[in-house]
C-alpha cells in the first residue's frame, strides 16, 4: 500500500521501536498507513503488528537492541544518529523519546512529540528515588543528566514540532524552548460500536510506574463485587519490568491482566465493559479515554494533564483525584446508569477522529 496523499512526497517516519504496543505505535502505525510512508525502527515484533491489523504498512529495521536499560536507550540514540536515508525520501516525521536523533541528516522534518523524555525531566527525581540500590541511583542519576543535554541539542535539528495537548506544549515550552502545534492523537471511532454492558470495568495502559495502577488494584480489591479487566504490557530492558512483575504479584481475585491483546478483542472489550479507568500521572493525553467514548462508555480519570482536554466531566465520564476512595466513588456513581453517557461519549469522540488527525498533519508537511 503505497498512497503519495501529499502532493506526491514521498514520506518516512521514524519511530523508537516496535517490541511492544502501546498508543505511540498505534498512532504512528495509523499516520504512516494514511500517509503511505515508510516506518524506520529499531527492535519489530512483527506478531504484534499483525494483530494490531497492520500487515499492509512497510516497516524498516535498523536492528535489535539490547535489554538492558540505559544502554537500550543509548544504542537506540547510536542508531538514529547514524543512520542514513538522505536522498530517499522528501519527507521525514520523527516519533518518540529517540528517532529524533535523525533529525539532523534528514529534512525537511517534522517531530510528533509525545511529552519531553519524562526521565530526563519532570519525572527524574521520583524514578531516581524508586530505585532501591544506590549504585543504580548514582547511575540513573548520571545517565539522566548527561542524556538530557543530548536530548536537548538533538531537538535544535528538528524543523517543526507537533503535539498532542496543550498539556504537553507546555512541557515542551518549559523544557525545549520551543512553540508547538497541537494536534490531537487520532482514534478510528469506525471500527468502535457499544456492545453492552457485561458489568466489568476495563483499564487500558502499559504497565508502568506513572500510569499508578496499584492504585486501580487498591479500590478494586475494596469492592470485591465488582470486577477489572486491564489490558497491557510491560516494556523489555526497562524501569516497567520490576513494577509489571510487583502487580502480578499484588492481583485481587476480582482483577486480571490481559497482554497482547489483539487489536479486534480490545475492541471488543471496550464494547462490552461498563466504563474505562484510567489514574496515569498528567497522562500527555490519553488515547485510551477517547477510545472508550467512541464505544459509548464513560470514563473515569484523574483530573490532571490530558484528560482535562478529552473527558468532559459529568458528560462523558467523571475527573477524580487519584486515591482509591475516589475510584470507587466515581465507579459507584457510573453504576447507577452508565448508559446514560452513551450518547454524549460518541458525540466527544468523533472531534479527536483519524480523519481530523490526518488533516491536521498534512497541513503541516504541505505548509
Amino acid at each position: 500500500m503505497f498512497l503519495l496523499p501529499v502532493n506526491g512526497m514521498k514520506v518516512a517516519i521514524f519511530h523508537d521501536y516496535f517490541s511492544f504496543i502501546g498508543g505511540g505505535e498505534k498512532l504512528v502505525l495509523t499516520l504512516a498507513r494514511h500517509l503511505g510512508a515508510d516506518i524506520i525502527t529499531t527492535d519489530v515484533n512483527k506478531a504484534l503488528i499483525s494483530k494490531m491489523g497492520f500487515e499492509d504498512v512497510n516497516i524498516i529495521s535498523l536492528g535489535s537492541l539490547v535489554k538492558v536499560m540505559p544502554f537500550k536507550q543509548i544504542q537506540a540514540t547510536l542508531k538514529f544518529a547514524t543512520c542514513d536515508f538522505r536522498g530517499k525520501y522528501d519527507f521525514y516525521i520523527f516519533s518518540g523519546n529517540w528517532a529524533h536523533y535523525a533529525a539532523k541528516r534528514h529534512r525537511p522534518n517534522l517531530m510528533y512529540c509525545y511529552t519531553p523524555v519524562r526521565v530526563f525531566y519532570d519525572q527524574r527525581r521520583n524514578t531516581i528515588n524508586s530505585l532501591k540500590n544506590p549504585l543504580a541511583r548514582l547511575a540513573a542519576a548520571i545517565w539522566t543528566s548527561i542524556h538530557s543535554r543530548f536530548d536537548k541539542k538533538s531537538i535544535k535539528s528538528v524543523e517543526r514540532i507537533a503535539t498532542t495537548s496543550n498539556n504537553t506544549a507546555k512541557r515542551i515550552e518549559k523544557y525545549y524552548n520551543r512553540r508547538t502545534v497541537v494536534v490531537y492523537p487520532p482514534c478510528d471511532t469506525s471500527r468502535f460500536h457499544y456492545l453492552g454492558d457485561d458489568g466489568f470495568w476495563l483499564s487500558v495502559n502499559r504497565l508502568y510506574p506513572e500510569k499508578r495502577i496499584e492504585i486501580q488494584l487498591k479500590a478494586f480489591e475494596r469492592m470485591p463485587d465488582e470486577r477489572l479487566i486491564i489490558v497491557g504490557n510491560s516494556g523489555n530492558g526497562d524501569h516497567s519490568v520490576a513494577y509489571a512483575k510487583n502487580l502480578k504479584a499484588m492481583l485481587p481475585p476480582n482483577v486480571s491482566i490481559y497482554s497482547d491483546v489483539p487489536e479486534e478483542k480490545l475492541i471488543d472489550l471496550y464494547g462490552r465493559c461498563r466504563g474505562v479507568i484510567s489514574t496515569a500521572v498528567e497522562e500527555d493525553f490519553g488515547m485510551t479515554a477517547v477510545e472508550a467514548m467512541a464505544s459509548g462508555k464513560p470514563v473515569i480519570a484523574p483530573k490532571e494533564g490530558g484528560y482535562l482536554e478529552s473527558v468532559i466531566d459529568g458528560e462523558t465520564g467523571l475527573l477524580i483525584e487519584c486515591t482509591p476512595e475516589a475510584i470507587i466513588k466515581a465507579v459507584k456513581t457510573i453504576s447507577t446508569n452508565p448508559y446514560k453517557y452513551k450518547e454524549a461519549c460518541i458525540k466527544r469522540a468523533e472531534e479527536f477522529d483519524v480523519s481530523v488527525f490526518i488533516k491536521n498533519i498534512k497541513s503541516i508537511i504541505q505548509d
